[in-house]
């Protein structure tokens, strides 16, 4: 049974990661005065998402459409943004082995984009995001949790935006997960890119500051014919417990791992946003009851779920879809307070529409505070947000999910958390 959100309170996990880990609220950073001569905008507010229709990924694709396409529904119904209806543009963002997000973010800029919400993949958010930035639009990613985004060049304000916590976090639980179950010997098995490279380290780090030990972590490429060097590699650590940090590619990785002894039904597996999926139809469904996963991402209430299903019916998950709604939202009401609908101006008020002022939960009861000129602090469907200086959350929650015997999960319990 579901249990209510509760806060992760390990010390050494939180020290390891540097991460303070509390109760949901907001924090009191201050962005910095920003530039007052930014660009001005055309007077139509224009979203343009680039999500996976297609590729490894393609699973997240419908609840993150749906997420946006019921923002900028409620958004026209409430008025628009600046006297207009907002546009939506559509665009497939594929993954980094098809390499067709690029293309698909010209079609997107030409369409003029004001925001490009996506993509679901860091990997291939890091594809575009040089071209959306240099082009004055701001990328607002739904799902990306790399810390890459919040370090080097990309660290400094910019117009670069997500409303995922970033893996410091989701490491963080995981690590914290793991320990509770009692793991002191785990493997790691993740995909060789910027989200499985740095999950790992953070769940890494999180387990060796409680006592625990990662018995292997073996790494494969986006393009890997095949697991068996992997999966061998984990069968020979003899690990008491297996996390896998992958896409898609977990129909294929899961019925090696049994082959070799290591399945879900011989050593407890763990999963994570980017494999906690419906695996119903799959061969292997059975295998996985009691696996546990993280998805970021408070939990999704039931009139919500209900406005998403009124806009795709054929909806089975809702992973990110609160995100993707929360992006568009909070980008409109940033179009609002700047009177403008410029990238630069959105970028430049962003942040603010997100914390401090006068509490807010849906764009009308915003939209009304910022026309009577009040400053205000969207607190959204996915959570508070409380954007940082970095144009990351601040604040979230991580969901933990279990499967059952017959390939699908639920929620068991949500973790909040400050970053």
């Amino acid at each position: 049974m579901k249990r209510s959100t509760t806060t992760l309170r390990l010390a050494a996990l939180a020290s390891a990661s540097a991460l303070v880990l509390a109760a949901c609220g907001g924090g009191d950073d201050s962005s910095d005065d920003t530039d007052k001569s930014v660009a001005k905008g055309d007077g139509e507010f224009v979203v343009g998402s680039l999500l996976p229709q297609t590729g490894s990924l393609a699973f997240l694709g419908p609840p993150e459409f749906a997420g946006v396409d019921l923002a900028v529904q409620e958004i026209n119904e409430a008025g628009g943004v600046l006297g207009k209806d907002a546009r939506h543009v559509k665009g497939d963002s594929g993954d980094t082995d098809s390499g067709i997000a690029p293309t698909e973010t010209d079609k997107l800029l030409k369409a003029k984009s004001d925001v490009i919400v996506g993509a679901a993949s860091s990997g291939v958010s890091l594809t575009v995001i040089d071209k959306i930035l240099s082009a004055g639009v701001v990328q607002y990613s739904p799902a990306n949790t790399s810390t890459d985004f919040d370090t080097g060049k990309y660290a400094e304000p910019d117009l670069y935006f997500r409303t995922a916590p970033s893996d410091i976090l989701q490491g963080a639980v995981l690590a914290n997960l793991l320990v509770q179950d009692g793991r002191q010997n785990v493997a790691i098995l993740a995909r060789q890119d910027s989200y499985g490279e740095t999950l790992a380290e953070e769940v890494k780090k999180g387990l060796e500051a409680a006592g625990s030990k990662v018995a292997v972590t073996s790494f494969y490429g986006e393009k890997a014919p095949s697991y068996d060097s992997q999966v061998d590699d984990v069968a020979a650590a003899k690990p008491d417990a297996v996390l896998l940090i992958a896409f898609d590619e977990t129909k294929k990785i899961i019925p090696q791992l049994v082959s070799k002894g290591v399945g879900p039904q011989d050593v407890s597996t763990y999963f994570v946003d980017g494999n906690v999926s419906d695996y119903s139809k799959e061969s292997f469904a059975g295998e996985l009851k009691g696996v546990k996963g993280t998805v970021p991402g408070a939990e999704a209430a039931d009139d919500f779920k209900d406005r998403l299903l009124a806009v795709d019916p054929e909806l089975k998950d809702f992973s990110y879809a609160a995100e993707s709604y929360d992006a568009v939202v909070t980008s409109a009401l940033a179009a609002i307070a700047a009177d403008n609908d410029s990238g630069e101006a959105i970028a430049s008020e962003l942040v603010e529409v997100t914390k401090g002022g006068e509490k807010c939960t849906t764009f009308k009861q915003c939209a009304d505070l910022l026309a009577d000129d009040k400053d205000i602090d969207y607190d959204g469907v996915s959570g508070p947000i409380e954007l940082g200086k970095t144009g990351s959350p601040t604040s979230a929650s991580i969901g933990i999910y279990e499967y059952d015997a017959k390939g699908g999960y639920a929620a068991v319990d949500y973790i909040a958390g400050d970053i």
